[in-house]
């Protein structure tokens, strides 16, 4: 049973990447500049994260030190 459900995984697999192909030979420009558009606000976003992200996760670290030290000076 397992032989038969991976040979038609791979069969499945092979026609997507067939299709996606030649799905992608007919993609207008207008599509490409607007994912690429997408794209780059999406980047943009994240590089705007991160100084947040690092902010966050260093407060979080110091406050689990300071409730350390406290704990063990009390």
């Amino acid at each position: 049973m397992f032989k038969r459900f991976k040979a038609k995984a791979a069969a499945l697999v092979t026609a997507s990447f067939g299709v996606v192909g030649s799905a992608s030979a007919t993609i207008p420009t207008e599509a490409t500049a607007g994912i690429t558009a997408v794209q780059t606000d999406g980047l943009a976003m994240i590089s705007a994260g991160w100084p947040v992200v690092a902010a966050i996760t260093g407060g979080l670290i110091l406050i689990k030190l300071f409730k350390k030290v406290m704990g063990k000076v009390s």
